[in-house]
């Protein structure tokens, strides 16, 4: 789950990380990510920030739940049309069946390593068959703080896609970019788009 720090830095520049952020950066992931989702699917935006992905899905005509650690998020993300937005840790995503898709942009990197497989298993529940997901992580090794005190960790493309394998998705595309942080630090990150695989007969 993230940390207290990292909740409070969210907490704390809430306003900052939302101006950053406006532009949409990962808007044609989303067209990609809705193209795979039925009309009128529910989807879940897990560690949704200010809610600017789940209120472009709910423009769209999905139903839009969203969920973060912080609460000046979930407030802001609250106040979008058609948004539905409530206060949840990662590992407090209980649902079972419920959702078309999972949109997880730039938040499971706030995830322990080693919780990172019971995450996955939980949203490979939480969808129904064939569920969408979107993961995007910054790339690397190890796992810390940053410069501004969240935690972060890293990953390699093999090692992600071995754990969405391993959680039950099948990545149906992949693409690599560069960015720059709240912290002021450049990055490269990967953005994978999965789908859940059939249960074996």
């Amino acid at each position: 789950m993230s940390d207290e720090r990292t909740i409070a830095v969210y907490d704390e520049r809430a306003e900052d990380y939302e101006k950053a952020n406006a532009k949409l950066y990962e808007l044609k992931d989303l067209e990609a990510f809705a193209g795979r989702l039925p009309v009128g699917a529910r989807v879940l935006d897990l560690g949704c920030g200010p809610g600017f992905y789940a209120e472009k899905l709910a423009e769209w005509g999905f139903e839009a739940d969203a969920t973060d650690a912080s609460a000046e998020m979930v407030g802001r993300a609250a106040r979008r049309p058609g948004v539905t937005a409530w206060q949840a840790r990662f590992d407090e995503l209980g649902a079972e069946g419920a959702y078309d898709g999972v949109w997880a942009n730039f938040s499971l990197l706030h995830l322990p390593k080693s919780e990172m497989p019971d995450v996955l298993a939980r949203i490979r529940r939480a969808g129904k068959p064939g569920m969408a997901l979107h993961v995007g992580l910054k790339m690397g090794e190890g796992e810390g703080p940053d410069k501004i005190g969240r935690f972060y960790a890293y990953y390699g493309e093999e090692e992600l896609v071995g754990l969405l394998n391993a959680a039950g998705f099948e990545v149906v595309s992949r693409h690599f970019g560069t960015g720059t942080g709240l912290d002021g630090s450049p990055s490269r990150h990967i953005i994978v788009l999965a789908i859940a695989e059939s249960p074996t007969a």
